[in-house]
């Protein structure tokens, strides 16, 4: 069974994207290539994955790290471009099991944490 996605609106207690991170240092962050202009993300945070789709720099690697990211991960961080951000950025939620996936890769939560019980 997969954790619950908080209802829109909903109190997403502890989980602070602000204080956290770990999404932008796990998953590749891809997309059509058309909205990054649409978003108005810079050309010096984008690489091409195909003629049709680009990532965030830094995201495509084994170890990813958005290039976007300013902070370390688990302490204070902000998305200098998070007014510009692509869907895959705006789809996750805090909270959500690719959320929680992130916090346990990088230690920040404990794989059989009490949080994660609770979203069962």
């Amino acid at each position: 069974m997969t954790p619950r996605r908080p209802a829109p609106g909903a109190d997403t207690g502890d989980f602070d994207c602000r204080a956290c991170g770990a999404c932008c240092a796990t998953y590749r962050v891809s997309f059509y290539w058309a909205e990054a202009a649409v978003h108005g993300l810079p050309d010096a945070l984008l690489e091409r994955l195909s003629p049709w789709h680009a990532c965030l720099l830094g995201t495509a690697s084994a170890t990813p790290r958005c290039a976007a990211l300013q902070g370390a991960i688990g302490g204070p961080v902000r998305c200098t471009v998070y007014a510009q951000r692509p869907s895959p950025c705006r789809e996750l939620s805090p909270g959500d099991d690719k959320c929680l996936r992130a916090q346990q890769r990088h230690g920040l939560i404990d794989h059989g944490a009490s949080r994660t019980a609770d979203l069962y």
